[in-house]
């Protein structure tokens, strides 16, 4: 068999092949004490695999990280793969994130299916927007919370769009729909998740047109979904954020809580611009 008939094969195997690597050692600090220099901010996107490998490793690595914001996703509600649990709610517990929200997108197992995130700042608004999808397919979505930091608002993105190999003209509609709703956002913003496709891809080339690419600015470029056997690990997990952010740092945890490594990056918030206009008013009033 070739080997480009091979790959689809390989990467629905994915799931299968355990990703290994160094852990993390368990963060002694507090989340919720945690201070950090003004318009700095953490965040990680994880795609938690619905906690099959065990939840407390999921939040063990969360936990480690030490993160303001954290974007998830496959993360069950109430299902019987989730053994009844809710897992926004138990990893809420578990890492001292107690800002949560879930954002269902269909029904699996007997309880609710989608993406979550957890925060240590409060969420000031949530919404949610259902992504196109072709006839039959899953339900996609994209999330939106509002968060304070330093007294600015900012806007959290999350997803999970729709799964590879396949679909890639589905991504790029559901990109091209995310890429102009956060383009009437004026707020400070970051986008977040499992966007199942690589970085020179159409649908991610277009969610980069207006958003940066922090672990390729950062220069800590790595996989994030490992394949089987000697294939190499995809990057199909990202953390994009607008120009009112600097990216400062980046890795990607070679963990093996899920069948994807999460991936955090520090961003720090740019002062605000003076208000120009105001400035020209000011200046034509005093002119002779």
């Amino acid at each position: 068999m070739s080997l480009r008939r091979l790959l689809p094969i390989l990467f629905l195997m994915g799931p299968l092949a355990c990703a290994t690597g160094p852990g993390l050692h368990a963060s002694t600090t507090p989340v919720d004490t945690v201070r950090r220099a003004p318009g700095e901010l953490r965040v990680m996107t994880f795609n938690i695999q619905s906690g099959v490998r065990g939840l407390e490793r999921v939040a063990h690595v969360i936990r480690a990280a030490v993160p303001d914001v954290v974007a998830l996703q496959e993360v069950d509600v109430g299902s019987t793969r989730a053994r009844g649990l809710d897992q926004t709610e138990e990893l809420s517990r578990l890492t001292g994130l107690k800002y949560r929200a879930h954002f269902r997108t269909t029904d699996l197992f007997g309880g609710a299916y989608g993406i979550a995130v957890l925060s240590r700042f409060p969420l000031e608004a949530l919404a949610q927007y259902p992504l196109p999808v072709p006839r039959g397919a899953e339900p996609r979505t994209l999330a939106h919370a509002v968060v304070d930091v330093d007294g600015r608002e900012v806007s959290v993105y999350l997803t999970h769009l729709i799964r590879r190999p396949f679909n890639g003209g589905t991504r790029v509609r559901q990109s091209a729909y995310v890429a102009g709703l956060l383009a009437r956002d004026s707020r400070p913003k970051v986008l977040m998740g499992d966007l199942n496709d690589g970085p020179d891809s159409r649908s991610t080339r277009l969610l980069r047109r207006g958003l940066q690419d922090v672990v390729a600015d950062t220069g800590t470029v790595g996989g994030t979904y490992p394949l089987p056997l000697f294939l190499p690990t995809l990057r199909i997990d990202y953390v994009l954020a607008c120009d009112a952010f600097t990216p400062v740092s980046s890795r990607v945890l070679r963990v093996d809580a899920s069948d994807h490594y999460p991936v955090v990056a520090d961003l720090r918030l740019n002062p605000e611009a003076a208000p120009v206009v105001a400035e020209r008013s000011a200046a034509a009033g005093t002119a002779p």
